[in-house]
């Protein structure tokens, strides 16, 4: 069971959030996170938890077509230009057929690209300007 609180107060402070993420072909994917720099900290079963500094996510051996089609994360970096060489240095199009769009300043003021994993799952990676 959980430990009761002692005090009368509450909190609704939370502490993570993460996505779970689908994986066509579950190795293949692992291979690909981890190949951009992702950590795979642990595996249960159809499940890996991958993280990066302070991002994380959840690798789930599931896939749906449509689901993954429309499935986008989106990650805030400091440097973009970094993370684009960074991206197009490992080889992730030519190893893993993933997709790194050219990078643009949106609208709304951010400079972003996009980044399609093995699976079809949509990245937004972007930098504040």
């Amino acid at each position: 069971m959980y430990p009761e609180r002692t005090d009368s107060t509450t909190t609704l402070s939370p502490i993570e959030i993460k996505a779970f993420v689908p994986a066509k072909d579950f190795e293949l994917s692992k291979r690909f996170y981890e190949s951009i720099g992702f950590e795979m900290s642990s595996q249960f079963g159809d499940v890996a938890y991958f993280k990066f500094g302070s991002c994380a996510f959840l690798l789930q051996d599931f896939y749906e077509p449509a689901h993954s089609k429309n499935f986008v994360m989106h990650l805030l970096v400091q440097e973009i230009d970094s993370w684009h060489k960074h991206l197009l240095d490992a080889g992730v199009e030519r190893t893993f057929g993933a997709k790194v769009t050219d990078i643009q300043q949106q609208p709304w003021g951010m400079f972003e690209f996009f980044m399609l994993d093995p699976s079809g799952v949509l990245w937004r990676i972007a930098q504040a300007a």
